[in-house]
């Protein structure tokens, strides 16, 4: 692992411990060189993944861009951040564990969207307005109707 600090490749673990869900192993370095002491964090990846851009440009996955756009999407919402991490894993699960190296950025929005869906309506309707490209209020009428649909159709049950 480079220092961050020097760029020497020489550094030393000191501790190493699993998070609390097990998924991520948390490591304490020290760098040999300078002494600069930093922390790292290790996960599983199933597979190298490539997104598809609408352009028809292949980039690598990357994991933080998607926890960037969740947190801009869930600012100022009260969402725990450890359920924002989970799903973030459950959805990197999902894209490696789907049988394909290449994923369209459209397919991984989809799967956003679900997940979102699920943790918090505002989040779903505003990372749906970025998504989506909305450019006129019946844009977010349409979703926010889709929503109530769905509310409405998990208290059907409830009222016979």
């Amino acid at each position: 692992m480079r220092c961050p600090s020097c760029n020497s490749l020489d550094t030393q673990v000191k501790d190493s411990r699993p998070t609390e869900d097990s998924a991520v192993i948390r490591r304490r370095r020290v760098c040999v060189a300078c002494n600069f002491r930093f922390t790292t964090f290790e996960r599983v990846q199933l597979r190298e993944l490539t997104v598809i851009k609408r352009n028809g440009r292949r980039v690598p996955f990357d994991r933080d861009k998607l926890v960037r756009s969740l947190q801009i999407s869930l600012r100022k919402r009260p969402v725990d951040p450890e359920r924002v991490e989970k799903m973030v894993s459950a959805i990197v699960r999902e894209l490696e564990s789907g049988g394909e190296a290449e994923i369209s950025s459209e397919a991984i929005g989809e799967i956003v969207m679900e997940h979102l869906r699920q943790l918090d309506d505002v989040a779903y309707v505003r990372f749906a307005s970025v998504y989506r490209n909305f450019r006129e209020a019946k844009d977010f009428e349409t979703v926010l109707g889709e929503l109530s649909g769905d509310d409405e159709a998990r208290l059907a049950p409830l009222r016979k």
